[in-house]
């Protein structure tokens, strides 16, 4: 996985995605570097518009219940699917809330640490 990582990293700061350049990144955060698994990754993101990629794997939560279902078995297990979505969803929410009461009660959280 830190391969990948070093690979969006340096798709982010816009450097080029080359072998010599994630083997910085990944000797950087000290990672023990296998030659092979870079060069196997940098020829796998050789037609890969990571932009877009990226993008795509970007699924809103509530969406992605639904989804799985119509990519892999058509449109009945999709509807099925999205029932079920809707279903799940008013427990979810609830389930959130006492996540979040927990959260402000403990004065732990993501606000707490970063301001």
């Amino acid at each position: 996985m830190e391969y990948v990582y070093a690979a969006l990293i340096l798709n982010e700061s816009g450097a080029e995605i080359n072998e010599e350049n994630l083997t910085d990144v990944l000797d950087a955060a000290g990672v023990d570097v296998e030659e092979s698994r870079v060069k196997a990754l940098i020829a796998a993101l050789e037609d890969v518009d990571i932009d877009e990629a990226v993008a795509e794997a970007a699924v809103p939560a509530a969406g992605g219940a639904g989804a799985a279902p119509a990519a892999e078995g058509g449109e009945e297990e999709a509807e099925g699917g999205e029932e079920e979505a809707e279903e799940e969803l008013p427990e979810t929410a609830d389930e959130e809330d006492e996540g979040e009461e927990e959260e402000e009660a403990s004065g732990e959280g993501l606000g707490d640490l970063f301001g």
